[in-house]
């Protein structure tokens, strides 16, 4: 069996599918599917039974010798908006530092959702060294949340003898649909294109950057998820290899470069408007992320990302311009 959290969502549901893609169907999913449209992401996908996320300390499996081969732990409220701490630290901090104590004390390989927010403003650097994650602020109580765990995880000192902590930068790709404002610019652009012919995107509010100009780190769903299953393999065969590692492609884009691709893959011309950003965040906003990704490339010397506009290529021709947008077995 293979445990998956946050199964019904964005990165979870892609998960599901690269490891039925694998042969695996031997799933345990675990999600609250709610009011929204979560649940299409599972539609075609195979698995062996779903558990509310409330109910998952206490299912069976954690009762059987060798029950579970590996835990993916996606499932967090990842609302970079959210104010509520108490709420962040219980359902991203302390349900993530529980999985972490199981997978220990069970010795089930874990590859468990950091995030690149807890690089802040970059002060620090884009670097997954162990030794300069205590250093680290985050600009948002999300971000803050997930700096938790992994300072907590490299205290302690039963860990699980294969163990990951990924940190996302900017992924896009299909099965994002039901995250509303937090959805990637990719999606958000497909949409304003549609709609209205253009896409708006904030204005900067820093003298060293243009508008539009603003960089990211902007990653494919397919290639994170391939990663990650990847080091789950790897650590089997050399447990060595784990920790906490950046997931990026370790090139900074412009948000131009990423609007302009998606107009060019509807075969349109590029029309931008900039906008104020709101006051709210021009405190939290982050004008330039870039993952240091030496560290994957040694634990993974043949993993190789797709070019940005190769990714939103086939994002929007093949998932976002289709009938039927979402994955499928």
């Amino acid at each position: 069996m293979i445990l998956v959290t946050g199964a019904a969502g964005f990165i979870g549901s892609v998960i599901v599918k690269q490891l039925n893609d694998k042969g695996h169907e031997d799933l345990i999913l675990c999600d609250h599917f709610e009011s929204g449209d979560k649940w299409k992401n599972l539609r075609g996908l195979k698995y062996d039974s779903f558990v509310q996320v409330e109910d998952l300390f206490n299912h069976s499996i954690w009762k059987k010798p060798a029950g579970l081969k590996a835990i993916y732990h996606m499932g967090a409220c990842s609302d970079t908006t959210e104010l509520d701490m108490d709420f962040l630290y219980e359902n991203n901090t302390q349900y993530t530092n529980q999985l972490l104590t199981l997978a220990a004390q069970k010795n089930i390989p874990i590859v468990y959702a950091s995030s690149a927010a807890t690089y802040g403003a970059g002060e620090q650097g884009y670097a997954d060294d162990h030794k300069g994650i205590p250093a680290l602020k985050p600009l948002n109580k999300y971000g803050y949340s997930k700096q938790l765990s992994d300072e907590w995880i490299l205290k302690q000192k039963k860990k699980p003898k294969v163990w990951f902590g990924v940190k996302f930068f900017n992924v896009f790709g299909p099965n994002e649909y039901h995250k509303g404002k937090m959805s990637s610019v990719v999606y958000q652009s497909f949409n304003q294109i549609r709609a209205v012919g253009e896409v708006k995107l904030f204005k900067s509010h820093r003298p060293d950057f243009k508008d539009g100009e603003q960089l990211r780190d902007f990653v494919y769903v397919k290639d994170v998820v391939r990663a990650m299953i990847e080091l789950i393999d790897a650590g089997k065969k050399k447990p060595s290899i784990s920790g906490i590692y950046n997931l990026g492609t370790g090139e900074a884009r412009s948000f131009h470069d990423l609007v302009k691709a998606t107009f060019h893959s509807m075969d349109l011309e590029t029309r931008i408007q900039f906008i104020d950003m709101p006051e709210e965040l021009r405190n939290q906003y982050q004008y330039y992320t870039q993952a240091e990704m030496g560290k994957l490339k040694k634990a993974l010397p043949k993993f190789k990302f797709m070019k940005l506009e190769d990714a939103v290529n086939d994002y929007v021709r093949n998932h976002l311009s289709q009938a039927e947008p979402y994955l499928s077995k």
